[in-house]
């Protein structure tokens, strides 16, 4: 399939109902919120408000010699863009994820006067098409119908990619039917699939079906050389399907290869459950030993992993390329003359003071995933490593914390889930800070390079914490971008790291290299009041060499790192979603000719 033009999509893009891409474009348009000064809310819960105004991102400060712009505002939750075309015209593809964090807030069937599979449905999954100056062209897109067309409805939608990145080819997305996770328990199991979006026809059709959706759904997608590749999530927070997997009910975490678990079992208070590893709920078996795939709908599939299957017959040909990850996200190949020599760099989120094994400090990771010369995957080190440390360090103990399945376990070692390591665990790239959320990831082409940013550097998006522990750090690191500097052109292994973009409520200053400082607050925008960043949740460069961040909006959490993110409502828990606060930054060279 060749690329889709703009006049093409204009002419043959239309809804589940017959109507015309005109009519279709026009109800886009009033199914997206305008951005609103001061004041955004979500509609189930309406008492749920933030302050929302990105402004032209006056408040971002970034390193000299660039700037940032609002592309697009007023989406919601945005998780993916992709591109399509030249430098000179190209359209710009974003995904709207729809629900996709726990709360009764964000059920799609509760907006006042709004059905479950209207067009404007703000908490179910949806794709827009905009030119390159931020103007929408088509969508909604992918709208999820009764009859089961388009996106899963519950979602939440996150990865997006053509099969020839620019160059167009066949457009492939992951979505699930994740919904809440937990309002019904287990419900959500094994709903994660690949599908492929049809933009002249907007028809949603299933690739592969019945991918494990626990903790984390299947997320980002890349298509090379005739294989797609996914970032798979760990089903459970660290190992132990614990009431903070839809009450017990979520499905347990598969591993990749043959395991042998310890004598360990984690128990929960509430009903006296105990439960081994990579076991459903309430299920004790130590000292077991684990086939590889188990309980999976297909072989080759399993949690914690990068997979990936054939484009030409993708159900039967999922394998994993490498594992013991909690939840990978981020996943790019790098440039062939690249220091990583055309390899794939992954962020992985670190584990959560939560759930049936509970840990504190646990780092968020970068790291490289590839496949041992044999076939068989690399093997990263969870649930038991947790980045360059084993999970019985005593940085990672934990200090307690509501959502804690067992409250005694607050100031003891962190168990091990495994008897021994399947094999000897590769180390990772770098470590990040914890609760930092490292997600989305892309390497700078060289019309970016300047200043600060050297030749082979890479974005990554850090889309934050989620207030279920106390903030990392002062100033606090997260709703940022983070710049990856790799030293040597052929040493992968020495970088340099620095954050590239954040907000800053203060003066704005800049070191002798110009690398971004602020004399101030750093939080995020709604929390602050500013005109910045909520929760980036990915960045891709686009074709005109400027880095697209993708603002997933404003979300109220438990407040953990800062009391002005807290849901209003404790009934509200834990995390509140707010339509039309997510937004789309565009990052470029001041000197750039990009008009």
């Amino acid at each position: 399939m060749k690329g889709i033009s703009s006049s093409q999509l204009h002419a043959f893009v239309s809804d589940p109902r017959g109507r015309s891409a005109a009519t279709l474009v026009l109800v886009g348009l009033l199914s997206v919120p305008v951005a609103a000064v001061a004041d955004a809310f979500n509609p189930v819960c309406p008492t749920e408000r933030v302050f929302f105004d990105p402004g032209n991102g006056e408040d971002i400060v970034v390193p000299s010699g660039y700037k940032v712009e609002v592309f697009a505002k007023g989406l919601n939750f945005p998780t993916d863009v992709a591109f399509l075309g030249s430098k000179g015209s190209f359209q710009v593809l974003v995904l709207e994820s729809g629900t996709g964090l726990p709360s009764r807030c964000n059920d799609n069937t509760k907006v006042p006067g709004i059905g479950k599979f209207a067009l404007n449905n703000p908490f179910t999954p949806n794709l827009l098409v905009f030119d390159r100056q931020g103007n929408k062209v088509a969508g909604p897109l992918g709208k999820p119908t009764p009859s089961g067309g388009g996106f899963q409805p519950d979602g939440p939608a996150i990865g997006l990619s053509f099969e020839r990145d620019l160059a167009g080819g066949r457009l492939f997305a992951t979505d699930s039917n994740q919904g809440v996770r937990g309002a019904t328990s287990g419900g959500g199991n094994n709903t994660s699939r690949i599908v492929r979006v049809d933009l002249a026809k907007n028809t949603v059709s299933t690739v592969i079906k019945g991918l494990p959706t626990g903790d984390h759904p299947t997320e980002q997608i890349i298509a090379k050389d005739g294989w797609l590749y996914w970032s798979q999530g760990s089903a459970t927070n660290a190992g132990v399907t614990g009431h903070d997997n839809g009450g017990g009910g979520n499905q347990h975490d598969i591993a990749c290869e043959k395991i042998k678990l310890s004598g360990n079992t984690w128990r929960s208070v509430s009903d006296n459950h105990q439960t081994t590893g990579f076991s459903n709920h309430g299920q004790p078996r130590p000292n077991a030993w684990v086939p590889a795939f188990e309980d999976a709908t297909s072989k080759g599939m399993c949690t914690g992993a990068i997979l990936r299957a054939k484009i030409s017959n993708p159900q039967n040909t999922i394998e994993p390329v490498a594992w013991g990850f909690r939840n990978p996200y981020g996943l790019r190949f790098s440039p062939a003359d690249h220091p990583l020599q055309g390899e794939i760099m992954v962020s992985e989120n670190g584990e959560d003071e939560r759930g049936a094994r509970p840990t504190n400090n646990a780092p968020d990771r970068l790291a490289v995933a590839r496949q041992n010369p044999d076939g068989t995957p690399e093997y990263h080190g969870w649930p038991d490593r947790f980045g360059f440390l084993a999970s019985t360090q005593s940085v990672f103990i934990p200090k307690g914390s509501p959502a804690d399945d067992d409250p005694s376990l607050a100031g003891q070692t962190v168990k091990n889930v495994l008897a021994f390591f399947p094999q000897q665990p590769v180390a990772p790239l770098a470590i990040e800070p914890s609760d930092v959320a490292a997600v989305g990831l892309d390497f700078a082409p060289n019309s970016f390079v300047g200043g600060v940013v050297k030749k082979n550097a890479v974005l990554v998006s850090r889309e934050g914490d989620f207030g279920f522990s106390q903030a990392n750090g002062t100033p606090e690191a997260g709703h940022d971008v983070e710049l990856v500097n790799f030293t040597s052109d052929t040493n992968p292994y020495e970088i340099k790291l620095s954050r590239f973009a954040f907000n800053c409520k203060g003066e704005k200053k800049w070191d002798p290299d110009g690398t971004p400082q602020c004399n101030g607050e750093t939080e995020q925008a709604f929390v602050a009041m500013v005109s910045g960043i909520n929760r980036p949740t990915t960045l891709r460069f686009g074709p005109d060499g400027a880095a697209y961040l993708v603002d997933y909006g404003a979300v109220r959490d438990p407040g953990g790192s800062d009391h002005a993110s807290m849901f209003h409502n404790p009934a509200n828990a834990p995390l509140v979603q707010i339509p039309g606060t997510g937004t789309i930054w565009r990052i470029s060279r001041i000197d750039s000719d990009d008009d």
